[in-house]
């Protein structure tokens, strides 16, 4: 006999115990820094867009250099780094860009 869920798995934990998937999205030259445009990332249900950029950071500690001048936007909306994420957001990292 098989057992079918009606809902993906991570569905039956509580709230607090599940992992959100957020979809993480890098421009200028972030994407260059980072090499890639994009990726998909799993976070705590409490993360905020600072949890997200300090997991970056810790990865990647060149980063800290345009941290000060960096912008972030969620369902392309421009946020602050406390911005609570919800499951399956996208949030972008939009460095500062020079140019003339």
């Amino acid at each position: 006999m098989r057992i079918k869920f009606s809902a993906s798995p991570r569905e039956h934990f509580p709230p607090e115990a599940r992992i959100m998937q957020v979809k993480l999205r890098f421009f200028a030259s972030l994407r260059e820094k980072l090499r890639r445009s994009e990726e998909e990332r799993e976070v705590p249900p409490s993360a905020t867009v600072r949890t997200v950029w300090e997991m970056l950071k810790q990865e990647n500690p060149e980063l800290s250099a345009v941290e000060k001048a960096m912008s972030f936007a969620v369902a392309q909306e421009y946020v602050d780094k406390d911005h609570p994420l919800q499951d399956n957001d996208e949030l972008a990292f939009i460095p500062p860009v020079s140019g003339g």
